[in-house]
């Protein structure tokens, strides 16, 4: 979702689009995963956290008191959380890459910068701005000096993955997952590309972006489908059988 990135009424609408779409979908969740980005910038304090989106947060405890899980996968503009979301929201938090079973199915879920960041030689700026150290001296600033460094490196990092074939990148580590991990699907984000491949290994899945494209990808009994949200519907893109 990439929140904050924009101006404030485009945000208001992506956000409400969002709400809409998750609300359409109620009754057959059963687990929604949040695979990262969810804010463009994001840095929790001790007794403050950043404001604004408090109408899809409520829509995430709604569902987390109703019984649904939700987890939530950190991305690479998104890693500062604390425990805001896990102990307010009944969130999971997961900071790197999770394995889980959905009908009958083995799935690999993550982000997916920790796939490309070897590739584009930015292991190293993964591993510092999740390092302990630089987040106690995000924190150690004033709290709109904080988040304004950490949405102006956000916006930097926006400005050089557009430069580098990610999606490419995510597709052939994805199907190095199928290959030698012996998982049925490998569901990605990061690169703001929607796809669905299958083949002879399982299945791959990226869910895209919503804040352009309104993209998510659904697994069911019957397999994994990739949705666009029109405003009204989610329209099948590609589905694809487990």
């Amino acid at each position: 979702m990439h929140f904050g990135r924009g101006e404030d009424s485009s945000e208001r609408r992506n956000e409400q689009a969002l709400i809409e779409c998750l609300e359409a979908h109620e009754d057959e969740v059963d687990h929604l995963y949040l695979l990262g980005d969810v804010f463009d910038g994001y840095i929790e304090y001790r007794h403050l956290v950043p404001k604004g989106f408090v109408r899809f947060q409520g829509l995430l405890a709604r569902w987390t008191d109703q019984g649904v899980p939700v987890t939530y996968l950190l991305g690479n503009h998104d890693p500062w959380h604390q425990d805001h979301f896990s102990e307010e929201l009944g969130v999971t938090m997961v900071p790197g890459s999770t394995e889980t079973r959905h009908f009958g199915a083995r799935l690999h879920l993550a982000h997916g910068d920790a796939l490309t960041a070897d590739h584009q030689s930015r292991t190293w700026l993964r591993t510092l701005l999740r390092h302990p150290v630089s987040t106690r001296l995000y924190r150690a600033l004033p709290a709109d000096t904080g988040l304004g460094l950490a949405r102006w490196v956000s916006r930097r990092l926006h400005d050089r993955d557009d430069d580098t074939p990610v999606a490419d990148i995510l597709y052939r580590r994805a199907l190095t997952l199928l290959r030698h991990n012996g998982v049925d699907g490998v569901v990605l984000a990061h690169s703001h590309v929607p796809a669905l491949h299958d083949g002879p290994h399982g299945v791959y899945a990226n869910t895209g972006n919503w804040y352009e494209e309104r993209t998510f990808a659904r697994l069911d009994g019957e397999g994994f489908h990739l949705h666009r949200w029109n405003g009204a519907r989610a329209r099948v893109i590609e589905s694809v059988p487990l």
